[in-house]
């Protein structure tokens, strides 16, 4: 765990921090799917993640759901932060976009490390200052986007943050992430293939070019 823990974090924590971690750290192994915290869950650790990634969502009134943004190796999520410190229940879900290994920490020890480690403090506020560009991030896209540009956008960043042209996603799937329908995503998908943007397969979606 400990050379996975310094590839991932070892140039923003000092050996002590990461030796810390490692002590009162439990390493867990996720599959893709695995849905790691949902809205309700009170918070008793915080996630670091060390590979793979996780997506975080937001739910409305009727259970619809909304994609806020994306976890990757080397970071955390502020989200869960805050409910950890302030025992207040989970206000996201979040799931596995991949499998994915992760070590929680305990939320005694994040006051401590606070006060203790410049490089936590750093962290954490750096962590804070991320997402919160990425939420203006998916403001925006609501407020001023089309939903042909969001899935175009939905579409590229699952690409990246995967790292494969190949989409296994449902268009129902899709439809939650993005808030909408699966009529709308499908129509959406339908014409991106005729601009041969897309190739639609019967279990998942190759990307062409976008």
């Amino acid at each position: 765990m400990i050379n996975e823990l310094k590839e991932s974090y070892g140039h923003i924590f000092e050996d002590a921090l990461l030796d810390e971690i490692v002590q009162v750290g439990t390493y867990k192994e996720i599959p893709e799917g695995f849905k790691m915290m949902d809205i309700g869950d009170y918070v008793k650790s915080m996630p670091l993640l060390i590979s793979g990634v996780i997506k975080v969502l937001r739910e409305d009134n009727d259970g619809d759901e909304l994609l806020l943004y994306y976890l990757e190796r080397g970071e955390t999520c502020s989200m869960t932060m805050t409910c950890c410190l302030g025992q207040k229940k989970s206000e996201i879900r979040a799931v596995a976009e991949t499998d994915a290994k992760l070590i929680m920490i305990p939320v005694g020890k994040m006051e401590e490390w606070t006060a203790k480690y410049k490089s936590w403090r750093n962290f954490v506020f750096e962590s804070y200052h991320n997402r919160i560009n990425e939420l203006l991030t998916t403001v925006d896209s609501i407020a001023f986007y089309q939903m042909d540009e969001r899935l175009l956008k939905y579409l590229k960043e699952k690409v990246r943050v995967n790292d494969s042209n190949i989409i296994q996603n449902t268009h129902q799937e899709i439809a939650y992430d993005l808030h909408t329908s699966r009529v709308v995503i499908s129509r959406l998908l339908k014409k991106l293939e005729q601009l041969g943007k897309i190739e639609l397969n019967r279990n998942f979606i190759k990307i062409l070019k976008l």
